[in-house]
């Protein structure tokens, strides 16, 4: 559960505006008073403290979620401490450190590519549960092969670069990754309900996915105007998946975080607050967030829609007014940044504002589009609360 010290006593005691944050929370039930998702949870905040954190449909008030890629996020701040300690420099190659890891052509990738999905193995396998087995996990790594030459172009790693990132936040802190979240982020921020990889006995208050909606056709796109997406290895039963037991448990870096809406947005309020939790200890130094927070892919751009992906270390920057295709509203500032994640989870914080929002569901639409539109129309909304 949150700490009440999160919780304001008033919006506007934080600068949001109530019929704004009402016009919000209205627009983010209605999937659910519709019946398409079974349910919702919404957390905004703003000068390290939460607004409102509320909970819609079948599901109880204390409810964690599966936030899928939005965990790419905390993976990705994790690594910015080692960056922050000197002990990481993502100009050097990934076998500096992962020697078995340059095998079938990978010898010249180097860390940045790896937060910036230009490091050309978008496809590559991996089973959850193999990351327990440090041998098989390990010769995983060097079985993969290149879809193409890194760094020149990007293209979406749903998993695999995740895995590389959380090996070498192990071989370089010396410590389990799972336990590097919990001590190094979700501790001193006081987020006790965030966690990658989580212990069987928190799983009962997990709202399960389920899938909902109707799947789009070939012809759907055509009569939009859009190419239909490629397959990748984000199924239906992958993300199913995420119900089970055992891989609840596995610390999966790309997409295994496990927490409510509220641990977002406490999360990205730390790093637009000079990367101070709320009592004030510094855990990011300013200079590593700005660092951090460039975007880093020039004009590498989407091969689905043909805009440029802004991609900084490990997070999205919205940009240019195309934002409302990166995750972002229309009323996001350029600076804002974060990271989505599959099923419509949102996650990103707005230095202009000082807003944050984490907003989970465990409806995962089968249809894309509504999919998008609904988060823009969301995030439109919450953009404008102060």
């Amino acid at each position: 559960m949150i700490d009440q010290k999160f919780v304001a006593s008033d919006p506007m005691e934080i600068g949001i505006i109530p019929e704004k944050l009402d016009e919000l929370l209205r627009r983010v039930r209605k999937e659910v008073d519709d019946g398409l998702l079974p349910s919702v949870q919404i957390a905004i905040a703003r000068k390290g403290k939460l607004a409102a954190f509320e909970t819609y449909g079948n599901a109880p008030d204390d409810a964690l979620y599966c936030i899928f890629s939005a965990t790419k996020a905390i993976t990705s701040a994790a690594a910015w401490l080692l960056i922050q300690e000197k002990q990481l420099d993502v100009s050097q190659k990934v076998t500096n450190i992962i020697p078995e890891f340059g095998e079938n052509g990978k010898a010249d990738i180097i860390i940045e590519q790896l937060f910036t999905h230009t490091a050309g193995f978008p496809h590559a396998p991996f089973r959850p549960v193999l990351w327990h087995d440090k041998v098989a996990r390990v010769q995983r790594f060097a079985d993969w092969r290149l879809n193409w030459e890194p760094g020149s172009r990007f293209e979406y790693h749903p998993t695999s670069s995740m895995w590389i990132i959380a090996e070498i936040i192990e071989r370089v802190s010396g410590q389990s990754y799972a336990s590097f979240i919990r001590q190094r982020i979700a501790q001193p921020l006081g987020l006790d309900d965030m966690w990658v990889g989580i212990p069987e006995e928190h799983h009962h208050r997990i709202a399960p996915v389920v899938h909902v909606g109707d799947a789009m056709t070939t012809e759907d796109y055509e009569q939009l105007g859009l190419p239909v997406p490629p397959v990748t290895e984000v199924t239906e039963d992958a993300l199913t998946s995420f119900n089970s037991t055992e891989v609840r448990q596995v610390p999966v870096p790309g997409g295994g975080g496990f927490m409510s809406a509220a641990d977002i947005a406490l999360f990205y309020q730390a790093l637009i607050n000079d990367g101070k939790s709320l009592d004030g200890e510094q855990v990011w130094q300013p200079e590593t967030l700005a660092f951090t927070l460039q975007v880093r892919t020039g004009d590498l751009r989407n091969l689905l829609d043909g805009n440029q992906v802004n991609r900084a270390l490990g997070v999205i920057v919205a940009g240019d007014d195309k934002r409302n295709l990166r995750g972002f509203g229309h009323t996001n500032s350029e600076s804002a940044f974060g990271h989505g994640g599959a099923g419509g989870q949102i996650a990103w914080a707005d230095p202009a504002t000082g807003i944050s929002i984490g907003y989970c569901t465990n409806g995962h639409d089968r249809n894309p589009i509504r999919q998008g539109r609904r988060g823009v129309s969301i995030s439109n909304r919450a953009a404008m609360c102060s």
